[in-house]
């Protein structure tokens, strides 16, 4: 597990790092984080919606929307920084506890 620290690491770095999507929009006055907007806010910059996206934009509901808790949408930068955060810790947890479940079957399937 010792040659996986440096993975870890990086990994938790970035997870700290991730309310940045959160300042720097809010810094420059620049709306929401860069391709993370709603039909609306595209139809705002770009004056129509593109049929593609207005047809499949039903096809996915995220667990977490916007990576925050449920009631959080106009709570302070703070929470939702903390909430971004959280959710960071989830998702790496979530693909990294399914990546080492898949090798060890698969390990153990050809041994």
């Amino acid at each position: 597990m010792k040659e996986y620290r440096p993975l870890w690491v990086a990994l938790l770095a970035m997870a700290l790092v991730s309310p940045l999507g959160l300042y720097v929009p809010e810094l420059m006055r620049a709306g929401s984080a860069w391709g993370e907007w709603g039909l609306e806010e595209v139809k705002h910059m770009v004056g129509y919606v593109p049929p593609g996206m207005q047809r499949l934009s039903d096809l996915w509901k995220a667990p977490i929307p916007d990576y925050g808790l449920p009631g959080q949408a106009e709570s302070p930068l703070l929470y939702r920084s903390l909430s971004y955060i959280l959710s960071a810790l989830l998702g790496i947890g979530l693909c990294g506890g399914t990546a080492l479940l898949v090798t060890r079957w698969l390990v153990k399937k050809k041994g």
